[in-house]
């Protein structure tokens, strides 16, 4: 197709958004953006953003905070690890490297929670490296119009849709074209509903003509869903204190806090969780009084979270043996991250 890359630059110009992280060309600005917005919508990501840099303006900044300050930055954003890497990336940046980015991709992919897409992504805006990214809305505009259906969560489509994208990236701006096809997918070539009608390259569609723009791209069928059934106990007693932990393991919500939780394998009765072993070493077999049970269901990629959070009002909380447990003023929760399920409950 003759004039695609052209055409999509003048599209870009006169349909960007406007973006604080596009406006510079700051290394460690577009860094931050690209860590928010992996797994994580625009609208969404642009107030975590804004907050970030007003909160850590540099990457030394970032370096000399605490984690526990830099998570609660990230709360409710999910997918913590991306924030436990930022942090451990700024301080190797910061102390290793003389507050200096690589400037180039092989040297960027060394850094911890920078991957492929990432370093591409840093490279060709900042430093106009010839990487070229693949998203979801590159794969969206290229399958559609280029016709491709081998399964992008393949190794043979991804290629073939990686390779494309780079031949066609050979203008004299390549983190333009990036971003320029990235936001046709985002704002004209949709998942749902795409306007084709106003398409400009509605003549040239492969999808289009042939009827299939609601089934590209094509995926393999998705691996099969886990179910977690987690028990929180939000304890309280006349003190106005309550328990806390951190979750140390490798598991989902890493370094973030929570309330005491047990979890089953199955869905079991508030009944049967108050008559375990667990629930009366926490206790310390006193007498309780449930307050109230909110139930929620936490979708995760590969799991699902069906949460019970019990409130609990105990006379007094004891001495526990569990170093990961912290008693505190239940006015104080809010100056922990908690995972977004449990975020503002008290």
């Amino acid at each position: 197709m003759t004039g695609f890359v052209s055409d999509l630059i003048l599209w870009y110009k006169e349909n960007e958004r406007e973006l604080p992280w596009r406006k510079t060309k700051d290394v460690y600005r577009v860094w931050v953006s690209e860590i928010i917005l992996q797994q994580t919508r625009v609208n969404q990501g642009l107030s975590y953003y804004i907050r970030f840099v007003e909160q850590f303006p540099t990457v030394h900044h970032l370096a000399n905070a605490n984690e526990d300050t830099v998570l609660k930055c990230w709360e409710g954003l999910g997918y913590y690890s991306r924030a436990r890497n930022m942090h451990h990336t700024a301080k190797y940046v910061s102390q290793e490297l003389n507050e200096a980015f690589p400037e180039s991709y092989d040297e960027l992919l060394k850094l911890k929670g920078i991957g492929s897409y990432t370093a591409a992504a840093i490279s060709s805006i900042c430093y106009n490296e010839h990487r070229t990214v693949v998203d979801g809305n590159v794969f969206k505009v290229l399958t559609r119009i280029y016709g491709i259906e081998s399964p992008i969560n393949t190794a043979k489509g991804k290629k073939q849709v990686e390779e494309l994208a780079h031949a066609l990236n050979d203008g004299n701006d390549k983190g333009t074209f990036n971003q320029a096809l990235m936001e046709f997918g985002a704002l004209q070539c949709t998942p749902k509903l795409p306007n084709c009608a106003a398409c400009i390259f509605n003549q040239d569609c492969w999808a289009l003509k042939n009827k299939k723009v609601d089934l590209l791209p094509i995926k393999e069928k998705k691996l099969k869903i886990k179910h977690r059934y987690m028990f929180y106990f939000l304890i309280k007693d006349q003190h106005k204190q309550t328990i806390i932990q951190r979750r140390n393991h490798n598991d989902i919500w890493k370094g973030l806090y929570q309330f005491p939780l047990i979890e089953t394998s199955k869905n079991i009765s508030v009944k049967e969780i108050l008559a375990s072993d667990d629930f009366e070493r926490l206790i310390n077999k006193q007498q309780v009084n449930i307050t109230s049970e909110t139930i929620l269901k936490h979708q995760l990629t590969h799991q699902t979270l069906h949460l019970s959070i019990l409130s609990i009002e105990l006379n007094s909380i004891v001495h526990l043996n569990d170093s990961e447990f912290q008693v505190v003023d239940v006015d104080k929760i809010s100056n922990y991250a908690f995972p977004k399920p449990l975020s503002g409950i008290n």
